[in-house]
């Protein structure tokens, strides 16, 4: 599965050939935030499903970013702590934020496809 998945919270995740997950925030998500000025990264350690796992602040506000699964981990984006403009500029690319091996990488499968997205995205302007 190398299409992206995504969670209500506008995170994306992408289940790579090695089997960890990268993870980072949808177009729309930072198009919210604004300029995003800093970013806390995660620790190289196991979390809970929900737990928070880093933080953006913006010039608009602060945002954390929640473990879409539970898991380890195992890499961060360094790149980011100097350039924290990639999550503005390239948002599904440049600016991830973190991989992590999953307890469960079926779990993946049942997050939201690309459609699934469009239409939260879609209520949500409606609502």
């Amino acid at each position: 599965m190398s299409e992206l998945r995504f969670t209500v919270d506008h995170e994306w995740l992408r289940l790579d050939s090695d089997g960890l997950v990268t993870v980072g925030i949808t177009a729309f998500a930072q198009d919210a935030l604004g300029d995003v000025v800093f970013v806390q990264l995660p620790e190289l350690q196991a979390y809970e499903a929900g737990a928070e796992v880093a933080v953006l602040e913006s010039v608009k506000a602060a945002s954390n970013i929640v473990m879409p699964l539970a898991g380890e981990v195992v890499e961060i984006n360094p790149e980011l702590e100097a350039s924290p403009e990639r999550v503005n500029e390239q948002p599904l690319e440049g600016g991830w934020f973190f991989r992590f091996r999953p307890s469960d990488v079926d779990a993946v499968a049942g997050l939201l496809d690309q459609a699934a997205y469009d239409r939260l995205l879609k209520a949500n302007a409606e609502a």
